[in-house]
């Protein structure tokens, strides 16, 4: 007897959203005997649980049942005076918590924005290359996309002129801190050209920014946001420097799209995690987050280190990559005869894994690139890893 598979009315939306790449290969982690480069995943070693199990107590002792109540939608408010008295004595920018709503991740944050500004077939303009996530979130929208080229320090000026005048995009979406897949920084002098040009078109920016803590520099750029407050939309997260099972995030912005926004997560969620919220602001409030914040950069600044030194020493020459000041990603390029997905099988064969770089791109993809995640594999098994990956590329004939 043949079953026929049913046929389901999916919306038009559905059929347009990309799988995740990096979801579908990390299922394969499964197995102990995978080395893993390919996810973006915080070392776990370095989770302060024992600290947050302290603070899961405090809570229950002292608010006990009202952190299981239901919430208001834009977060616990204490928490968001934090995060505004953390963007000024970081940065000197006067925040209001009014203008902070804290979401499910700063993923939940994309949707919302997508929300609140996108019509189908509105344009948005990414960086070239740009985080999967946004491509997924921005796609449920039938968004369309256009791209600007990313050099080392930040997006080229004169393609961003160029792409906001002719095509007119309703967001521009960007990472300038150790951006994901590349790992790249925006300099000072980028980021006061791209709110200059952004000030003289339509386009909203949105500048999210989950790595910049994780600066392996004693500096940091102010971000875009303080050059042009009024027309950016600033994403934050605590999953890199807490804990990303809190799912705990925010967006900074205008009170009227704080407004839109919190109509868009009424819909959606009602509010976030309300227990997670207490439970971190308690940790915020009774540790010092640099200090466990320092503690996490001097690991991952190690173990970049490790890898590049791997890379040098294990690759070919012709291998081009990067070299990080922060986050947890280095971006290689390969000879032009060598496709990535290919390398991929074969180094899968060993038991490695990593992102071929195709998945980062919105069209066009560049086959030759890929994402190698630097936190979360310890020195001794990237160093046997990437010899192993150095030998794939040195001796196989593509």
């Amino acid at each position: 007897m043949t079953v026929e598979t049913p046929h389901y009315p999916f919306a038009q939306r559905v059929q347009q959203v990309p799988k995740s790449f990096i979801r579908e290969i990390l299922k394969v982690t499964s197995n102990p005997g995978i080395v893993s480069f390919a996810g973006g995943l915080p070392n776990p070693a370095l989770f302060p649980m024992q600290e947050l199990e302290d603070c899961a107590a405090k809570v229950f002792q002292k608010r006990g049942a009202q952190v299981l109540q239901y919430s208001e939608t834009e977060g616990y408010y204490p928490l968001r005076e934090y995060i505004a008295a953390r963007y000024l004595q970081k940065f000197g920018l006067t925040i209001s918590p009014e203008q902070i709503l804290i979401t499910s991740g700063s993923q939940q944050a994309l949707d919302l924005l997508g929300k609140v500004f996108l019509n189908a077939g509105d344009k948005v303009l990414l960086e070239r290359p740009t985080y999967l996530g946004a491509l997924q979130c921005l796609s449920l929208f039938q968004a369309k996309f256009e791209e600007v080229t990313l050099n080392s320090d930040g997006v080229d000026p004169d393609e961003l002129e160029e792409k906001m005048f002719d095509c007119n995009p309703k967001l521009f979406y960007c990472i300038p801190n150790y951006q994901n897949p590349t790992g790249l920084h925006y300099s000072e002098e980028k980021r006061k050209l791209i709110a200059g040009i952004a000030a003289r078109y339509p386009a909203m920016v949105i500048e999210d920014d989950p790595y910049g803590d994780i600066s392996f520099s004693n500096h940091q750029p102010l971000p875009i946001y303080s050059y042009l407050p009024e027309k950016t939309i600033l994403l934050g997260s605590f999953s890199k420097t807490v804990a990303p099972g809190l799912r705990v995030g925010w967006m900074v912005a205008d009170k009227d799209i704080i407004r839109k926004a919190t109509i868009m997560k009424q819909a959606s969620d009602l509010h976030s995690n309300n227990l997670s919220q207490h439970i971190l602001y308690e940790f915020l409030s009774t540790y010092d987050l640099d200090h466990h914040v320092s503690k996490i950069v001097k690991h991952y600044k190690y173990q970049r280190d490790v890898m590049l030194s791997c890379i040098e020493e294990y690759f070919p020459e012709n291998v081009q990559y990067n070299r990080p000041e922060g986050g947890m990603f280095t971006w290689l390029t390969l000879p032009s005869t060598t496709n990535a997905r290919e390398f991929l099988k074969k180094a899968m064969e060993q038991d490695v894994i990593f992102v071929p770089g195709d998945s980062f791109y919105a069209s066009s993809p560049d086959l030759q690139t890929l994402r190698l995640n630097f936190s979360n594999v310890n020195d001794t098994t990237m160093r046997n890893a990437l010899r192993k990956l150095g030998t794939i590329l040195e001796y196989t004939n593509w």
